[in-house]
């Protein structure tokens, strides 16, 4: 393996004064250049906006996709580069469930009727709700993931790099500090050396002829570093670190401004998941209301009469809840009690054709089987619970719950 030991000797020490400096810095051993203020807050607005987006996206995915399983296994199939397999969603998968019940139980049948109905309509919901995710996957996840694997990983290169270009400017710095007190200091000493010169020269002069000479020649200790071109060198390198690390500050400036485009860029993805998400919950809206007409008026009168069993006032009697569209049994000769408040049994002598609303199983002898659709007899007979009615079908008769019914007119 061919590899050049000087530059590999040369990254190590680099390293290693890096790492000194940053180890200063902690300690408070070294002084450190800050950037400009204007830097500072581009740098703070990229880190935010990373952070941001992250959580964004990452919680835009668990909406979408609620199985953390799935969610996992499209991302193995994305970083393999394959595509990820067609499943059925949640509202499919119960639209299927509904289909087969209701073809089980008989299409002729309400129920069964109503579970292909809404079958249809949760398979409607869960196409509706993956072109959702769909759009929402293009338009929105995708560009807010660009960034954070794009431009942001640009960003924190370069940032690591104006991090080490700070690094060595100081270290420079440093260095060039302990070469000026270093050449101080030999300024002091060569001061001092030229005062003993002059002296051993007094001496040379008053000592017997020979040994002046011999003691001057000895002289006293003299520094022999080069001082002044340490200092020199030093200078050089500062200037030369500091023009790399504003050149290394212009460029990751440069870059941080961009995050005001991708603001810009990610408000417009926003706008387009809003709508994909406006058309979405129309669509469902839209389908259930189909669905509700379809249905009939059940649903509706049960939800109806459930609200009036909640909402109406304790009486001696309890209040039946009729269908919506049922013919007030008050028209059926009904007492009126002493209070003023209708009296919804039915009398004796009067009696009225009923829809049955869905099917009904007898619980004992005294009761009534019945099947949805049909039309029977129905009357009241005193001293009966005000929530049952007596029936008649042909020859058969017997007690039925009044929510299974619906007067007709």
């Amino acid at each position: 393996m061919d590899f050049n030991v000087k530059k590999l000797a040369a990254d190590a020490g680099t390293f290693l004064s890096r790492a000194v400096q940053f180890t200063e810095e902690k300690f408070g051993q070294a002084e450190k250049t800050e950037l400009d203020a204007h830097l500072e807050n581009l740098l703070s607005k990229a880190e935010s906006t990373k952070l941001w987006t992250e959580k964004i996206m990452k919680q835009t995915e668990v909406l979408l996709q609620p199985n953390p399983n799935t969610r996992i296994e499209e991302f193995v199939y994305e970083k393999l580069d394959r595509k990820v397999p067609s499943r059925i969603n949640n509202s499919e998968q119960l639209g299927q469930f509904m289909l087969d019940a209701g073809n089980d139980f008989g299409p002729g049948t309400a129920y069964g009727s109503a579970l292909i109905k809404c079958g249809e309509n949760e398979n409607r919901i869960g196409a509706a709700e993956r072109e959702l995710i769909h759009t929402a996957a293009v338009n929105f996840l995708s560009p807010l993931r660009n960034f954070l694997e794009g431009d942001y990983k640009t960003i924190s290169k370069e940032r690591k790099l104006l991090q080490n270009k700070r690094l060595d400017l100081d270290a420079a710095k440093a260095r060039l500090r302990k070469a000026k007190v270093s050449e101080s200091r030999s300024a002091q000493l060569n001061a001092s050396q030229a005062e003993g010169d002059n002296l051993m020269n007094c001496l040379a002069v008053s000592l017997p002829c020979g040994y002046g000479k011999a003691a001057l020649d000895r002289g006293l200790p003299q520094i022999q570093l080069p001082l002044a071109l340490a200092s020199f060198t030093a200078e050089q390198e500062v200037r030369i670190t500091q023009s790399e690390f504003d050149r290394q500050a212009e460029i990751t400036r440069l870059l941080l401004e961009g995050i005001s485009s991708t603001h810009a860029h990610h408000l417009r993805c926003l706008h387009e998941y809003v709508d994909a998400q406006v058309t979405y919950y129309a669509q469902c809206y839209q389908y259930m209301v189909d669905l509700q007409k379809q249905l009939g008026s059940f649903p509706t009168s049960f939800t109806s009469n459930n609200n009036q069993i909640a909402s109406a006032p304790v009486l001696s009697n309890t209040v039946p809840p009729f269908s919506a569209s049922s013919v007030p049994l008050s028209t059926l000769n009904n007492p009126i009690a002493a209070t003023g408040t209708t009296d919804y049994k039915l009398s004796s002598s009067g009696s009225r054709k009923a829809r049955v609303l869905y099917d009904y199983d007898a619980a004992d002898s005294s009761e009534l089987s019945l099947l949805a659709d049909e039309v029977i007899t129905v009357y009241s007979l005193p001293g009966m619970d005000s929530d049952w009615l007596m029936s008649e079908r042909g020859n058969q008769k017997g007690k039925v719950p009044i929510t299974y019914l619906e007067l007709l007119n």
